[in-house]
């Protein structure tokens, strides 16, 4: 065999490999999901629909979901892509802000107004 020949079957065992290790991973990832819901637990689906689950139906592979008070809807258990851990706003810490730059500097894409910009702006050639 020549050496051209050698290189596309390493090329090809490479990307079988790879190949399988996502799916292992991916495997994986989703009974780490399976395993979180539970009755109670907050989600959200692919299509971007938040809810909270009532009941899940193991054989016919349905959850129950409520989205609204009253509102429960019957989706596919596969299309739930996590569960939603509620954002505790005692967390973060209101001396580590810094305002100080925002009175100097405008934000990214923060338009600067006529008054401002005459401050920052710099001299002209003609201007001395």
């Amino acid at each position: 065999m020549d050496s051209l020949t050698l290189v596309m079957l390493a090329v090809l065992a490479v990307l079988v490999f790879f190949m399988f290790r996502n799916g292992r991973k991916r495997k994986k990832d989703q009974e780490a999901l399976q395993a979180t819901m539970v009755p109670g637990a907050d989600v959200m689906t692919n299509f971007g629909m938040y809810g909270t689950i009532i009941a899940i139906d193991e054989e016919a592979n349905k959850v129950e979901l409520q989205i609204a008070p009253g509102v429960v809807v019957e989706i596919h258990r596969q299309t739930i892509a996590r569960v939603v851990e509620p954002v505790v706003a005692d967390d973060l810490d209101d001396s580590s802000v810094d305002n100080t730059d925002s009175l100097t500097e405008p934000d990214f894409g923060q338009r600067v107004s006529e008054g401002d910009a005459d401050s920052t702006e710099q001299p002209k050639k003609g201007d001395a």
